[in-house]
């Protein structure tokens, strides 16, 4: 047997092995050791009597999956040995074959899944040499794949950590990039070769997918693709023993179709996480998921990971979501219909690979009990105000057929084990009716032979018995002087008496002592048969679970616009965006609505820019990420927080907001806040709309403001004057730029003193800020008071010298020609220096019509003057 385990063990290095003997999965050696450590529970020996006792561990087959789900939650691969034999049949050792292996990424049970979010698998391709790539991920839970085609590497891993996959297949050798690091604990490396083979990976998706070619699926041309849905169809291969069948229609990411929101954006609005990594509170996924469903869920996640960025699906899902809006009593009726919905996609896949257990088909059935509820609530309303829930409508299949046979065959509470009988309702089946029959009622069938006999037959004090030996008999008394019936066959003589057995007796006893194996060997073959049917009807339950979904989608945002008082946006292709009364979601949802100030915001071809000034507290980053979060609260067809909104369209978001830093790879604060910035600048387009806050305050005032100022500037030009951007900051030099760079204006957030204090009033005000009120702030903060009032002291010294240095004239305001409120000094030019050559092109130079190309060519000639 422990032959038998190291040649499994050796089969499937780095998992742990759940060998199965009779009724329990044992671990042995290492595994042993690891396992009862990470789930807490005891470690034996196998032979603890030898000087080398082998360490041993275990648990009941039929509890084993909460064990299963800590260790994968740990991220600990599982290989599955299971007995494929009745040990009662076996001639000599049990045969045993590893019958599927656990990974983070390939689990379907709900116990290591979260309900409302995808677990991916994703897989990972990039060639050098013909420097293009491709990315691939896969929910095997629900059966959904993707993947992305691109000639750009780090956009491919900024997709790859939006999807934040539970496992990425990475060909050995390669390395997660440091700026990516958080997807290096979830890599799993494996060979190139096998995995990532291109002819392998193109025959793998045919036959999966059932098409003839790779155009139909979108991937002709696109062989790093290729390569990376090839490693996610080897690795189920050899993980699942070929269970994925289930797999759907494979469709490429279509970034045409999309709002792009990059990793880092997702981050900095905190739309799934908050800027610490914590989910839940404090996040727009959590304002905003007012689902009844886990599919709806699922839709509202994959729809704020990828709005629309065309009009015609928004408005669609508009319709829809004021339909609901707008009646109540509907809604809270649908509500409560998909309050009793589980997760049909999720039930239908384990469905389709066996690996359901009566519970998953108890909640299988409640769910379809609700559907004909569903569908009469609709039917009875005039759906011509939304389209779409009138088509859905159209096509809906209530499956009262599996509802009706799910409730004809299955008890109301199940036992947990399939094997364990006492799944099926009388009335189902005949033989198995017989065999419930002689189980719970195999007494009284006996007394009633008994009964018959002695009523057919003038027997007197004719008993009925048992023992272990003969089993039951008939006994007849010695005084009984009569002729015993021809039937009666005699077994065994006593001392007074005489035991007689019949063939009815008999073969009501055979029945009695095999009628319970019977039954649960019976009922286990129904269930099987019950599973293959309903595997087969599992396009009809995908189909249901994706008009739920909708369904459920819709509702939940109208549900969160009315709790919330929200309203229906106006969305339009250009570029204005009129905001009255706008809030911030999540801001508002801490606060209360009581607490909350609204604030209008406005922009236009005269106003592309607008440069935000204010303290530290007054709401500059609220009023910049709540300008972003509704153009993407509008973008997936969601009412917005604000008493009217008129939004137009953008192809990309980004946000850089924040200070934060990133040590472990080597990346100060400004560090971080230039890459980020950098990206932006070299990604922005004609549509996108940008967030800034605080850019170049890492470095020296100077510098920084350089930066800034720089920055200001290549968004006022970028793609043809058309980026809409919101720029807060600390420099009120900046604000000097107004007038000076089309389209840009400023505002600032409103701040009034009151005796000796300063009170923010949230309001966004044309016109720069007066001062920075930094030291006011320090104090609300709770800066100790002597620090406080010396830095007030402080302040007024350097004021004072600033003054006295205007007075003296050492700073020439008027020929200021860099940044607006910094002045230069004079320069000084020796005479003979004015006739050099190079200061007569410099004078004559028209530096606006240069392109950078000549400024570079013509710095390289005045260097070769120079050494001339």
């Amino acid at each position: 047997m422990l032959e038998q385990y190291l040649r499994f063990k050796e089969e499937h290095p780095g998992c742990l092995l759940f060998f199965r003997m009779g009724d329990f999965y044992e671990l042995f050696f290492e595994d042993a050791e690891v396992v009862s450590r990470a789930v807490q529970i005891a470690l034996t020996s196998r032979n603890p009597n030898d000087e080398n006792p082998i360490p041993m561990c275990g648990m009941p087959h039929h509890a084993v999956e909460p064990y299963l789900s800590q260790l994968l939650d740990k991220g600990y691969k599982i290989a599955i040995c299971d007995q494929i034999e009745d040990p009662k049949e076996a001639k000599g050792l049990v045969k045993r074959d590893v019958t599927r292996v656990l990974t983070p990424g390939t689990v379907v049970e709900d116990s290591n899944l979260r309900s409302k979010a995808n677990n991916y698998l994703g897989a990972f391709y990039w060639d050098s040499a013909k420097d293009a790539g491709g990315i691939a991920w896969l929910d095997f839970s629900t059966g959904q794949w993707s993947g992305l085609y691109s000639r750009k590497e780090p956009e491919l891993w900024q997709w790859m950590v939006k999807i934040d996959p539970s496992e990425l297949l990475l060909p050995q050798g390669v390395k997660v990039p440091p700026q990516f690091n958080d997807l290096a604990g979830q890599v799993t490396a494996v060979a190139p070769g096998t995995f990532f083979d291109l002819a392998g990976a193109r025959n793998r998706i045919l036959e999966a997918q059932h098409a003839a070619d790779l155009d139909s699926l979108g991937l002709q041309g696109k062989n790093e693709l290729v390569r990376a849905c090839g490693a996610l169809l080897t690795y189920l291969d050899q993980t699942q023993k070929g269970e994925f069948g289930h797999l759907g229609e494979f469709r490429p990411l279509n970034l045409g179709k999309h709002l792009l929101l990059d990793e880092v954006t997702e981050r900095n609005l905190e739309i799934f996480r908050r800027l610490d990594g914590r989910s839940g509170p404090g996040t727009l996924w959590q304002v905003m998921d007012r689902t009844m469903t886990p599919m709806g869920g699922r839709l509202l996640e994959a729809r704020l990971r990828q709005p629309w960025r065309n009009l015609a699906p928004i408005e669609k899902t508009q319709e829809c979501v004021a339909f609901l809006f707008e009646r109540d009593r509907l809604r809270g009726d649908v509500r409560h219909a998909l309050d009793s919905v589980y997760d049909l996609e999720r039930l239908s896949t384990r469905i389709f690979l066996g690996r359901a257990n009566p519970k998953d088909f108890i909640a299988l059935r409640r769910s379809l009990s609700m559907l004909p509820r569903l569908h009469s609530l609709l039917a009875g309303e005039d759906l011509d105000p939304a389209p779409d829930l009138k088509r859905i409508l159209a096509k809906w299949d209530a499956m009262d057929d599996l509802c009706a046979l799910l409730d004809k065959a299955l008890v109301d509470t199940p036992p947990p084990v399939i094997t364990d009988g006492g799944l099926f309702r009388k009335g189902f089946d005949p033989v198995l009716d017989e065999l419930i029959e002689l189980n719970e009622h195999g007494e009284d069938r006996l007394k009633a032979l008994h009964r018959a006999e002695l009523a057919k037959n003038d027997i007197p004090k004719l008993k009925l018995g048992f023992n272990k030996v003969f089993g039951y008999f008939f006994e007849v008394s010695k005084a009984y002087k009569g002729q015993v019936p021809d039937h009666f066959i005699r077994r065994q003589t006593l001392v007074n008496s005489e035991r007689y057995i019949t063939p009815e007796l008999k073969e009501l006893e055979d029945k009695i002592i095999s009628a319970s194996e019977e039954r649960k060997s019976l009922e286990y073959k129904l269930f099987q048969e019950l599973r293959e049917h309903l595997a087969k009807a599992r396009s009809r339950f995908l189909f249901m679970a994706d008009a739920i979904a909708s369904l459920d989608y819709w509702q939940g945002l109208a549900e969160a616009a009315r709790v919330n008082e929200w309203t229906r946006p106006v969305l339009h292709d250009g570029l204005e965006i009129e905001i009255e009364q706008g809030r911030h979601p999540v801001v508002e949802a801490a606060m209360g609505a009581a607490n909350y100030i609204p604030g209008d915001l406005r922009m236009d071809q005269g106003r592309r820019i607008l440069l935000i000034t204010g303290p530290n507290m007054a709401g500059k980053s609220t009023v910049l990420r709540q300008v972003a979060i509704m153009t993407i609260m509008a973008q997936i067809g969601s009412f917005v927080p604000a008493r009217s909104a008129r939004i137009g369209l953008a192809d990309r978001v980004f946000s850089r907001v924040g200070a934060s830093d990133n040590l472990a790879q080597g990346h100060s604060t400004f560090m971080v806040e230039m890459t980020e910035t950098a990206r932006i600048l070299r990604q922005a387009g004609k549509r996108s709309l940008v967030i800034l806050d605080e850019i170049g305050r890492g470095t020296s005032t100077y510098d920084g403001l350089s930066l800034a100022w720089a920055v200001v500037e290549e968004l006022s030009t970028r793609a043809g004057g058309s980026v809409r951007t919101l720029f807060a900051t600390h420099y009120h030099e900046l604000t000097g730029l107004e007038g000076k760079i089309d389209g840009l204006r400023n505002l600032n957030i409103a701040v009034k003193e009151w005796k000796g204090d300063i009170v923010f009033l949230r309001r966004l005000v044309p016109g720069p800020a007066d001062r920075s009120y930094g030291i006011e702030v320090a104090r609300l903060a709770g800066v100790p008071r002597p620090v406080v009032e010396r830095a007030r002291e402080i302040l007024a010294e350097l004021e004072e010298k600033s003054q006295d240095n205007q007075a003296k004239g050492a700073v020439d305001r008027a020929s200021q020609t860099l940044l607006p409120g910094f002045g230069a000094p004079p320069i000084k030019i020796d005479r003979e220096l004015c006739e050099h050559p190079i200061i007569t092109q410099l004078t004559d130079l028209d530096v606006d019509g240069m392109t950078p190309i000549q400024a570079l060519m013509l710095l390289n000639q005045w260097k070769d003057m120079i050494k001339d």
